[in-house]
């Protein structure tokens, strides 16, 4: 009885994603659903009875309190710094300046697909720096795009590959990777020089050498031919603060690399003070440009801003993620797929690839990585510990999963916004993307098994 409830809230719960309701509060719901079902039907309590308010109506919100508590003061504060340095930096320009200093040595290259494939790398090289995956996706549409399409590369193939350069969200500043590494109970550096990097390896040169003779065979099937244009001169551009400042986005991962057990130990750098050291930089390099104290302190407020759009928009994210996954934990459906599982041989191997392939599916029905990543990742220790492996060894391929099946989906925020600065159809852009993002996930898949099963 329990799976079945669980099953028709999930589809209920993916059905209004689908259709666009705000995937925070039909999270909320779900979970509070599921819970008050299952004390209702007496399959499981929602708090110990040390921790009950006393009353069951209570307890749901008691849980989802502590959960703002706990996630807000640690997890939160990280993903919230990195947030308002990101704004920031693209407030001041510095993130325009990293773009443009590093596509420079591409302009060398005249072989099309092969600058093409370069320009994805690089992409994915920028995103350790810039987090989002619009926001890079809209840089490079303004920078590398017109590069591409001079060179004879179509449309379509060029906003295939700058949609898809951040498919992984390997950097130890993104938002998934601080969740990942929070839940499986590992440092953020640790994690990313021990778990994502050797991946993130693997996977980059598969997927650039896919990008190269998928939209080269695609082109010539569509009769596209590859021909060189004369590149307009770039106007002045007013907001392209001087290039020094492209070492700014990539402050804080110096930081964090530099002052961590990789290097210099004697000295404590964490997340959240290599965001606001490198805010405090960025406010000196403004003073100096523009010598205006004033300037300077108001455009802080970007970074203010910025702080409060995680709150609002991944912190919440993830609280409700958690509230949907305490109402399956509630119900007993963890404990009864994991049963399952174990008895029909399915082992600790297969009920990662059950995990994968939920949250690649949900990924692209729902157009986002994080919201099914952040609803399933919280289940992950529980899971793990049943099938005695460690967490990362499922949390890793499920949040790569995330981003590299995102790329796959029409209504994603990175593929519509590349579309409509490209002037091509999002649908046809997921035609070209659909064969890289695909090897992209059975390499990781298999690279995770290979170095960490």
């Amino acid at each position: 009885m329990g799976i079945i409830i669980s099953v028709i809230v999930t589809f209920w719960l993916g059905y209004l994603i689908v259709k666009k309701y705000k995937p925070q509060p039909v999270l909320f719901m779900a979970g509070l659903i599921l819970m008050f079902t299952a004390v209702a039907l007496g399959l499981g309590k929602i708090l110990p009875v040390k921790d009950s308010t006393g009353l069951v109506l209570f307890d749901a919100f008691e849980f989802i309190k502590q959960t703002f508590s706990s996630r807000a003061a640690g997890l939160g504060l990280n993903i919230m710094a990195v947030g308002g340095f990101a704004r920031y930096m693209d407030h001041i320009g510095a993130s325009k300046a990293l773009v443009g200093l590093t596509i420079k040595p591409l302009l060398a290259l005249r072989a099309p697909y092969i600058v093409m494939s370069a320009a994805w790398v690089v992409g994915m090289l920028l995103g350790l720096c810039i987090n989002s995956a619009s926001g890079l996706a809209m840089l490079l549409m303004v920078t590398i795009f017109p590069v591409l399409i001079s060179l004879g590369v179509s449309r379509l193939s060029a906003t295939a590959v700058i949609s898809t350069t951040l498919c992984l969200d390997w950097s130890p500043s993104d938002t998934g990777t601080i969740l990942s590494a929070v839940t499986a109970g590992i440092d953020p550096v640790l994690y990313w020089t021990n778990y994502q990097i050797p991946i993130a390896l693997v996977v980059i040169p598969v997927v650039a050498v896919l990008h190269y003779f998928t939209q080269k065979w695609m082109d010539q099937r569509d009769g596209h031919i590859v021909e060189a244009t004369e590149l307009a001169a770039p106007g002045k551009d007013d907001t392209m603060p001087p290039m020094i400042y492209a070492i700014l986005p990539a402050l804080p991962l110096i930081l964090i690399l530099v002052f961590s057990s990789l290097w210099i130990t004697w000295i404590k750098m964490d997340i959240i003070k290599a965001m606001f050291i490198g805010v405090m930089i960025g406010m000196i390099f403004e003073y100096i440009r523009h010598r205006d104290g004033k300037k300077v302190f108001a455009d802080i407020q970007s970074f203010f801003d910025g702080l409060g759009m995680q709150m609002a928009n991944v912190i919440t994210l993830i609280v409700a993620g958690e509230t949907f996954a305490k109402g399956l934990m509630t119900m007993g459906t963890i404990d009864a797929i994991i049963a399952s599982a174990q008895s029909s041989g399915f082992g600790a191997a297969g009920m990662i690839l059950v995990m994968i392939g939920i949250i690649a599916i949900s990924s692209v029905i729902m157009g986002s990585g994080n919201a099914p990543f952040f609803a399933f990742a919280a289940l992950t220790p529980t899971v793990a510990a049943k099938m005695s492996i460690a967490p990362v060894v499922m949390l890793l391929p499920m949040h790569f999963a995330a981003s590299a099946a995102r790329a796959m989906s029409p209504i994603t925020a990175v593929i519509v916004v590349a579309s409509s600065m490209g002037g091509v159809s999002p649908f046809d852009v997921v035609k070209r993307t659909a064969i890289p993002m695909a090897g992209a996930l059975i390499t990781l898949v298999a690279a995770n098994f290979f170095f960490f099963f």
